[in-house]
């Protein structure tokens, strides 16, 4: 059985962006069990307290777990260019893969991976650049995160193809995911890794 995962910001006893969770489990469901489900994610997320938490739903197509861990962002603010043929379309439970490549970082705080000479995601987050005009972020990622769907949505950042070239012209980076938002490093550093 294929296991999935959600990772949701809970704060102040909120749990954010119900949405798109409900969206992206509904389509691994059909996708992955060929079934249709809906869950309540409002009813369900019941945390202990009103701290920042990183709420974890575990499913199939069925919940499985539901736990609540405390949130402590890391700092990211260097970057090691890693070339991998990795596929996650969704968010599998087993993420071996992705952490072998991230032990590869050496002295950076996160890896950016690279498929086929374009830029794809960091091991925890969507990215995007600041090319003078406008955000982007990658058109094919490794995984369609959910801020990232509401920030196209909202058209606030715009997707293309963004390969690794273009990458020194670029005046600023994000990365973004559920629990961190939308952060933007102006002072950041990428490595080649290869």
């Amino acid at each position: 059985m294929s296991l999935l995962f959600e990772t949701i910001k809970v704060f102040d006893k909120k749990a954010y962006n119900l949405k798109y969770h409900q969206i992206r489990m509904q389509k691994s469901i059909k996708r992955i069990f060929n079934k249709k489900r809906s869950f309540n994610l409002q009813k369900l997320i019941t945390p202990p307290s009103r701290d920042f938490y990183r709420c974890k739903i575990i499913y199939s197509d069925k919940i499985e777990d539901i736990s609540f861990y405390e949130y402590y962002p890391r700092k990211i603010e260097s970057f090691k260019l890693i070339k991998s043929d990795i596929e996650y379309n969704y968010k599998f439970l087993n993420r071996e893969e992705i952490d072998e490549l991230f032990l590869q970082r050496g002295s950076c705080d996160e890896i950016i991976i690279v498929r086929n000479g374009k830029i794809t995601d960091t091991s925890i987050a969507n990215i995007a650049f600041f090319d003078s005009r406008r955000w982007i972020t990658p058109k094919s990622p490794l995984l369609k995160g959910t801020t990232r769907a509401r920030l196209l949505e909202k058209k606030k950042i715009l997707a293309r193809d963004i390969y690794i070239e273009e990458i020194k012209f670029m005046e600023k980076i994000a990365v973004m995911n559920a629990l961190i938002g939308f952060k933007i490093i102006n002072n950041f550093k990428i490595e080649r890794g290869y």
